[in-house]
């Protein structure tokens, strides 16, 4: 499983460890990922992603079959095939 949202395209990102004494050494900041099983009632189906906490909240507020296809007009490949409304 690759550490990136699905949805949003977020993946680790690089930086530095400060200690007190200002030495430097490398550090990773993971993306805030879950795992989560969306039901899309528009097309009767269930869809499992991996998706950043921020694409759940944008989900929350639009709707998962709304942001998906706002994200297909766009553009983005989500890995989620829809089928035609019921």
């Amino acid at each position: 499983m690759a550490r990136e949202c699905q949805l949003t395209g977020k993946k680790p990102m690089v930086g530095n460890r400060v200690s007190h004494s200002n030495v430097k050494t490398k550090r990773r900041f993971l993306p805030n990922l879950q795992k989560k099983n969306f039901f899309i009632p528009e097309t009767g189906q269930w869809v499992k992603l991996n998706v950043s906490t921020s694409a759940l909240r944008t989900i929350n507020k639009l709707g998962i079959y709304e942001y998906l296809t706002q994200l297909k007009a766009k553009g983005h490949d989500t890995g989620v095939q829809l089928k035609d409304k019921i």
